[in-house]
């Protein structure tokens, strides 16, 4: 198995779990806040979205889906446009608010096409190349997508485990 087959497989995994999280659930409980200042699962599953859309597209010098598909006019948050939800106090998590499980699957899938199509274009040495001077030591491509991947796992536990809260308050 190639490096790639490998994050294939990963990015793969945060699509089920992401269907996973919001399918069945209504606006009411997709908005859900578990506490006062808690994510809700809209928000967490956006969020690993746009830093999904907003990363590989940076890394590979395509155009973010947010944008080139028109999703940040379907989704109307009323945010800056490039924003990926990084930092977002209370007020910021509030504006992320959507009416169908569908809208928040149809911009994951949409990223998640052009993530796949960008890994299935990889070389082994592609790994290497700097994506990002920022950092000591610089940030190779190959440790963007594994962050990235890392970091969407992570997210969309927590809207698996706030969609658990909310269903089981909910009853």
């Amino acid at each position: 198995m190639h490096a790639k087959d490998i994050l294939i497989e990963g990015y793969g995994r945060i699509q089920e779990e992401v269907h996973a999280a919001v399918e069945g659930l209504d606006p009411d409980g997709l908005n859900a806040r578990p506490a006062d200042d808690a994510n809700s699962v809209a928000w967490l599953v956006w969020h690993l979205t746009r830093v999904q859309d907003d990363h590989v597209a940076d890394a590979f010098g395509l155009d973010q889906v947010w944008l080139s598909g028109e999703w940040e006019k379907r989704f109307g948050l009323g945010l800056p446009r490039h924003d990926t939800g990084y930092g977002h106090g209370s007020a910021e998590v509030a504006k992320v608010r959507v009416d169908s499980a569908g809208l928040l699957t149809g911009y994951y899938d949409a990223v998640h096409e052009q993530t796949l199509g960008a890994l299935r274009s990889l070389a082994a040495k592609d790994l290497e190349r700097i994506v990002d001077e920022n950092w000591d030591p610089p940030v190779t491509l190959g440790a963007r997508l594994v962050s990235v991947l890392s970091d969407d796992l992570q997210h969309v536990g927590q809207a698996a485990y706030a969609r658990g809260l909310v269903q089981s308050a909910a009853s």
